[in-house]
């Protein structure tokens, strides 16, 4: 070193953003590794858009060495880019949230509008060094000049300039480490796997070799070339192995990736051994631009349905990963996609982590629903069988998407498969069922429960299969939340089956049906209001039914309440459900409503009617699949029926 030492202090208040970089700006210490490599990468670019005017300024080879001394416990971030004079040091390194780059970026868009690869738009990301290093020396020599500068600082708020010697033009970043502690996220980065596994991580697509010197074991051990002296050592000796890929297929034409290099690309976003179901290729030009590849798995994640499970994109500016799993550019109803997106365009903020909520941010995200949707419904239309297979993995999460977004809703709707009283193996879509509904029917019906076998069971059905309307049989949780977000498709109403006053037929058989039930609504209203009376404590009222056919009684809850479905997923859930009471419907042309008004007739003060009204409700209540209140009351009364009916 030569020349007298400066010793300057920080400026912009530098020991406070010092402290918020090193303990809040990151959330993950390694990340300072792709600082300082994507810092190398436009020193690179750099230099070579100058070469473009001036070829004696070009390297021979471009690239990004680390150097690692695991004794002294350095590590060293070495490039051959543009490299800065003293003044440029001074400037840029002891300003904190300034850059070169990003003055660079605006000298050049001011002298011919372009736009380069340039990432690093802010001036922080050097800094974030001093989270893994004790203390950091940068050598650095501008391209065309002879001088070096070293710049050197321990993070407290000071630094040093001084002349150096640096044989080639560039700079390296040399960090005396801080020791290892696993434990608070600091890792041994002298360490070769811990250095591989970061570069592969955040810089695998950087278009610039980043070397690592490692030891192989070429070599016989003694140098002489004989055969025979197995027993002795091989010696070790070293080379320069490139880390990165340097290969970003998204931004290649789909024509030109191969099937290989897809599945090859898949298996190490997703840690995947198998190969993708779907490949989806994005772009976006113009105004605004972005490129990217996504990826429906083949089968699903085993975290799939944890709530706290992460998910999203990959996110890259220019070849470096920006964030791992971007939320912002998927909803969580699309949480099973794996892949990337690149743009130059997106607004980061200075920790390069977090995506700021502007409406680019948004364009993207509606590009890639919409993308997965076009996808989906053309492979629904043209290969049904394949989108079967599809359903079976991913369909509940799909059905997500019609609570979570109203955006995608209509396009959604259409793509959703249930099973369906008309289709007793097969699942049928709401299209389907539109296409099947019965002269004068105003209604997309349906019925929730447990299981597909439950609900074909369940009374609430028996007016629908006698007239042949098909009703949809919705057993995932998520179904609940479904129906009540889409409270219509293609303009016909969706209605609960157990809910409300079922009225079915054209105009005219609904006008008969109707005055046929209130005559017998009439004829029996003292026994109606006896039995309300007797079950007061359980229901809020007793009515003829239009439902039944069959069975004698059934519970069906007002147009507006919970169903008991939903009250025991919530109930599941933790969440405290408030008791209401529902409404008993029974059959009107049953025997055992004759034989209860003849008993009333007698005598509207026998103590049986109050038995006989509780063995419907509780019998209403197995029928629907809820359990007794009390099961052995229940028991008693059936063996005191058994034992009054056998004389």
């Amino acid at each position: 070193m030569s020349g007298a030492v400066e010793t300057h202090v920080f400026k912009s208040e530098a020991q406070q953003l010092l402290h918020l970089v090193v303990h809040s700006l990151y959330s993950h210490k390694e990340i300072f590794l792709r600082e300082l490599i994507s810092n190398a990468s436009d020193a690179i670019d750099k230099r070579r858009f100058e070469a473009v005017k001036n070829t004696a300024l070009a390297a021979p080879a471009y690239q990004i060495r680390l150097e690692r001394d695991a004794a002294a416990r350095t590590l060293t971030v070495v490039d051959n880019g543009i490299g800065m004079s003293r003044a440029e040091a001074i400037e840029n390194l002891g300003t904190i949230a300034r850059s070169g780059t990003r003055e660079f970026l605006a000298a050049l868009k001011a002298s011919n509008g372009g736009a380069a690869d340039l990432i690093g738009q802010f001036g922080v990301g050097f800094y974030s060094s001093f989270m893994v290093a004790d203390r950091v020396v940068v050598v650095t020599r501008r391209v065309g000049e002879d001088t070096a500068t070293r710049w050197e600082s321990a993070g407290t708020g000071e630094y040093t300039v001084a002349d150096d010697l640096r044989a080639e033009p560039g700079t390296s970043v040399t960090l005396f480490l801080k020791l290892a502690d696993p434990d608070d996220g600091l890792d041994d980065f002298v360490d070769e796997w811990v250095l591989r596994r970061v570069v592969r991580k955040y810089s695998d697509f950087v278009t610039h070799p980043i070397q690592l010197y490692v030891e192989t074991h070429d070599g016989d051990g003694n140098g002489d070339g004989e055969k025979g002296d197995e027993a002795a050592p091989k010696a070790p000796t070293y080379e320069w192995t490139t880390l990165n890929s340097m290969k970003a297929i998204w931004t290649r034409p789909a024509s030109d990736v191969t099937k290989e290099e897809l599945a090859d690309f898949y298996r190490h976003l997703s840690h995947d051994w198998g190969e993708p179901f779907e490949t989806l290729n994005l772009k976006a030009e113009g105004t605004f631009e972005y490129q990217g590849l996504a990826f429906i798995p083949e089968h699903a994640p085993f975290d799939l349905f944890h709530f706290d499970a992460p998910w999203g994109l990959q996110l890259y500016a220019n070849r470096v990963m920006i964030l791992e799993r971007s939320k912002e550019l998927v909803p969580r109803w699309l949480r099973f996609l794996t892949g990337v997106v690149e743009s130059p365009d997106l607004p980061l903020n200075v920790s390069r982590e977090l995506l700021q909520n502007d409406r680019r941010v948004k364009q993207i995200r509606g590009h890639i629903v919409k993308k997965v949707l076009g996808v989906l419904t053309e492979m629904k239309e043209k290969d049904a069988e394949r989108y079967l297979k599809l359903w079976a993995t991913f369909g509940r999460v799909l059905k997500e998407g019609i609570p979570e977004d109203g955006d995608a809703r209509e396009k959604l709707a259409p793509l959703l498969l249930f099973a369906s009283t008309a289709e007793p193996v097969k699942l049928t879509s709401l299209p389907e069922v539109v296409g099947r509904m019965k002269e004068g029917q105003e209604a997309i019906y349906y019925l929730t429960g447990d299981s597909r076998a439950a609900l074909e069971k369940a009374p609430h059905l028996e007016a629908f299969k006698k007239k042949g309307y098909e009703v949809l049989l919705l057993t995932d949780p998520v179904d609940e939340l479904l129906v009540s977000a889409l409270p219509e498709f293609q303009g016909k109403k969706l209605q609960s089956v157990g809910k409300g006053e079922v009225v079915l037929g054209t105009e005219e058989e609904r006008k008969q049906e109707e005055a046929a039930r209130e005559e017998k609504a009439a004829a029996h209203k003292d026994l109606l209001t006896a039995l309300r009376v007797a079950l007061q404590e359980h229901v809020k009222e007793v009515r003829l039914s239009t439902r039944l056919t069959d069975s004698a009684a059934v519970l069906v809850s007002d147009e507006h309440e919970l169903t008991p479905h939903l009250a025991k997923l919530l109930k599941q859930a933790g969440h405290e459900v408030p008791e209401g009471k529902r409404i008993l419907e029974v059959n009107g042309d049953h025997a055992v409503l004759a034989r209860l008004e003849a008993l009333f007739a007698a005598d509207g003060t026998d103590p049986r009617l109050g038995e006989y009204a509780t063995l419907l409700y509780e019998q209403a209540l197995l029928a629907e699949g809820t359990p007794l209140p009390d099961p052995v009351a229940f028991a008693r009364r059936v063996v005191d029926l058994m034992v009054k009916a056998a004389g």
